[in-house]
């Protein structure tokens, strides 16, 4: 059987830590399609091409060191504003997404380029306040060092950078179903997601 749930949403709104509590309480497999972005974004701060290095990436890459560095962030960001790096990353996503066993993908534009057709779409969504507090506690915890200003005014310019792009911009899919996770615990949102799919299994 094959069953895609395509979790879109801006940065630090939860849709990583959902799609993880979603791919293990049905089995799924999962993707953060964003470390794919982060993977050539570090090869790049590396001197390298991105299109290259997009068309080259393999699977084991993606748990190579730590691909969640603000800088890293940043440079994935701008390369996923690359039409070619984009197109490399695309047939790797979606054979993953019509694996046999079901599959969870969370991203930017899983519902609307990605898999279209996925039965499950959901935008995971938060305030940029929010969402910058939850960053910048994730970046003091391991010793970074920012400040909540900082982190704030990266989180709108990649929300604007991601919504604005000419290629897959960030948005909801038309049949997407939004959660708000700006007042919930990770435990609530997770329940939410949960009951939803539920509905949808075969």
């Amino acid at each position: 059987m094959s069953f895609t749930v395509a979790i879109d949403g801006p940065a630090a709104a939860g849709k990583g830590t959902i799609s993880k509590g979603v791919a293990t309480h049905f089995g799924f497999a999962h993707l953060d399609t964003g470390l794919l972005y982060r993977a050539v974004g570090r090869r790049v701060l590396e001197g390298q091409e991105a299109v290259a290095t997009a068309q080259a990436l393999t699977a084991e890459e993606l748990g190579q060191g730590d691909l969640r560095t603000a800088e890293i962030a940043q440079a994935a960001s701008k390369v996923a504003v690359i039409p070619g790096v984009r197109a490399a990353l695309v047939d790797f996503q979606r054979a993953f997404a019509r694996r046999a066993g079901g599959a969870v993908l969370d991203g930017r534009d899983i519902g609307t380029v990605i898999c279209p057709r996925a039965e499950v779409k959901l935008f995971v969504t938060a305030s940029a306040e929010v969402r910058a507090e939850r960053r910048y506690l994730e970046l003091s915890a391991k010793g970074a060092d920012a400040t909540r200003e900082q982190v704030l005014a990266d989180v709108r310019e990649r929300d604007a950078r991601d919504a604005d792009r000419s290629t897959a911009p960030m948005k909801p899919a038309e049949d997407a179903v939004l959660l708000d996770t700006s007042d919930l615990s990770i435990e609530q949102a997770l329940a939410q997601a949960i009951a939803l799919i539920q509905t949808k299994l075969p």
